[in-house]
């Protein structure tokens, strides 16, 4: 099976002694930053509705981006996000051999580098898949995507020998996955907590539920959709009651 998980805004810089591969869409991502280089500071404030600081911040990373760029100056993906998904995941504690395997088996997706495995090399940005940057190839990210993203996910299942995708991405960033390009199974788990008044979804707890979920499967090297209905981490159970085959619902406890 493949699995995909969204980035995260927050990013972690510290040094990984690990060798790292190249992104699949250099050209595409260095594209996307001369566009966000040339805009003006406020449209690229209001581009991701950001504070003046995280602005300016993400202007001057636009500004040092290099499309070649020093070992020094990248961390691999897996490594460089920190949000609440990347939480759940854990990439820090697992070993080698889980690492290589989620090489071909997991992958991130992205605004700036499209489709990420990984250990691909990444420079410090933030450009969220939902922002409207407009290029030539139209008014938003999702346009200048299209089905490329649906195409090396379809050839990467094909090397694994795998008909199957888990989405533990958020809608968001599965959006810019063309549907109609996609030739393989989607399975979205879903992720509720239960305060004693019926299951709902609470959006931290279930990114790191997608996390975790993402690393349940590489652990197991999972290759039978069901097995993943075993999933228990973090104290979850699967309800066969609120499911579909598509969508699993994933219950438990509210934490408290």
């Amino acid at each position: 099976m493949l699995v995909v998980i969204s980035p995260a805004k927050r990013l972690d810089w510290a040094e990984q002694p690990v060798q790292t591969t190249s992104p699949a869409f250099p050209e595409d991502a260095a594209r996307l930053v001369k566009t966000a280089r040339n805009l003006p500071l406020r449209d690229l404030k209001g581009l991701m509705d950001l504070s003046d600081d995280l602005a300016r911040l993400n202007r001057d990373r636009f500004r040092a981006y290099e499309e070649e760029p020093s070992p020094d100056a990248t961390r691999p993906a897996v490594f460089a996000f920190a949000g609440d998904t990347y939480q759940g995941l854990d990439a820090a504690s697992l070993n080698a051999e889980d690492l290589q395997w989620a090489q071909d088996h997991l992958r991130i997706l992205s605004g700036l580098y499209g489709l990420l495995r990984p250990m691909d090399a990444i420079q410090p940005y933030r450009l969220e898949m939902g922002s409207r940057l407009k290029t030539r190839r139209g008014k938003n990210l999702y346009d200048y995507w299209r089905d490329q993203l649906s195409k090396a996910l379809n050839a990467q299942a094909e090397q694994v020998n795998s008909d199957t995708l888990i989405n533990c991405a958020s809608q968001e960033y599965f959006g810019a996955v063309a549907p109609k390009a996609l030739k393989l199974n989607v399975i979205t788990p879903q992720f509720m907590e239960d305060k004693g008044q019926g299951p709902k979804m609470v959006s931290f707890f279930a990114k790191k539920a997608r996390g975790a979920m993402a690393r349940f499967v590489v652990e197991r090297r999972l290759t039978d959709p069901s097995s993943i209905l075993d999933f228990d981490s973090g104290g979850y159970a699967y309800q066969p009651t609120l499911s579909s085959p598509e969508k699993p619902v994933f219950v438990r406890p509210y934490p408290t």
